[in-house]
């Protein structure tokens, strides 16, 4: 799994490239706001869930600032994991700054997590971009069940695969006075590799290789099955939840939350 160490130094170099104190204030937004950092719907979601004295973990934190968002919802204890040790720094750091005491961020290629982690969570969940960078989602899934105790709730949260056939405002395909024109399969295969930064966390510069693969609805719903999941609810959504605005509510499925039950 190459692609996943390249990966790894891709974004190590892209925070290093971060625009001036991005992600620096997120201490004082946790403070000072109810549930920032996450959509309407997944709020929703995770007040009926109740977190409240749960162990719950996020795959794929990035700088924490959702899973720190959580945290408010009082679960007994918190850990984020992503690759990049850099990102996970700024997260510790953010965490520290709110005084946030029971959540852990741990720099790990969530493939390796280690069984110490095994039957750990009560509520385990993937927010916008993150399942994207894993190539088989199978083991992926199979990854996050084993961290699941008995009963423990998955909550993914992302960008519709149908996006994956629109073009982006940046890129060659897109027309803006024609937002109904496919580009892409929905069934690409071959994965995307990109060597322009992290649009979201940096200027545009020549970085080092992001390879990111696209998964049908299908692919990710069969993902879940296949790790022992049981899905307990599938919503989609008219709205995009990172990606771009430009296709809202004009009638495509843009986002989805998927919840399941181990």
């Amino acid at each position: 799994m190459d692609y996943i160490n390249n990966n790894k130094s891709a974004w190590e170099e892209a925070f290093e490239h971060r625009q001036p104190s991005w992600g620096d204030d997120n201490y004082k937004i946790l403070m000072n706001e109810k549930l920032p950092f996450l959509n309407a719907d997944v709020v929703s979601e995770i007040e009926k869930i109740g977190l409240k004295g749960k162990t719950i973990g996020q795959f794929c934190c990035n700088n924490g600032r959702e899973l720190l968002s959580m945290m408010q919802l009082n679960p007994s204890y918190g850990v984020g994991f992503d690759i990049a040790e850099n990102i996970i720094e700024q997260a510790k750091e953010t965490a520290r700054k709110a005084n946030i005491t029971n959540c852990d961020f741990v720099t790990a290629n969530i493939m390796d997590i280690d069984e110490n982690y095994y039957n750990k969570f009560d509520f385990i969940f993937f927010t916008i971009g993150a399942i994207t960078w894993f190539k088989d989602l199978s083991l992926l899934l199979v990854k996050a069940s084993k961290c699941l105790k008995s009963n423990g709730l998955l909550l993914i949260n992302d960008s519709h695969p149908f996006m994956n056939m629109l073009p982006l405002p940046h890129e060659d395909g897109f027309d803006g006075e024609n937002l109904n024109q496919i580009t892409y399969s929905y069934y690409r295969k071959e994965p995307w590799v990109e060597n322009s930064g992290m649009g979201y966390m940096t200027p545009q510069y020549e970085s080092k290789t992001f390879t990111s693969f696209s998964h049908t609805l299908s692919d990710i719903v069969n993902s879940v099955i296949t790790a022992g999941i049981a899905i307990k609810k599938l919503n989609e959504y008219d709205y995009d939840v990172g990606l771009t605005n430009v296709y809202d509510k004009k009638g495509y499925p843009l986002s989805f939350i998927l919840l399941a039950q181990k």
